[in-house]
């Protein structure tokens, strides 16, 4: 599965995508708390102090759907406009 970070996340992270093998689908929940940031947290609990928004296939989700092997999984924050 691809993952892709955006905008401040891919800084804290310090890459933009990364690859994870899956053997079977698992939600959301489950695939942020596999992924550890620099500083040892993982996406999950990190997502308790900072609102980060989820793509499942280029369509918006939330932390119980589920994500398969062949998924793309985007992760960023809020979008706003000016």
């Amino acid at each position: 599965m691809k993952v892709l970070f955006f905008a401040a996340l891919r800084e804290t992270m310090g890459q933009s995508e990364i690859e994870i093998l899956l053997e079977s689908p698992i939600t959301v929940a489950a695939l942020k708390s596999m992924i550890k940031l620099p500083n040892g947290e993982t996406l999950n609990a990190a997502s308790r102090t900072q609102t980060i928004m989820t793509a499942v296939d280029q369509e918006m989700v939330d932390d119980s759907a589920m994500v398969s092997v062949a998924s793309e999984v985007a992760f960023f924050p809020p979008v706003t406009g000016g």
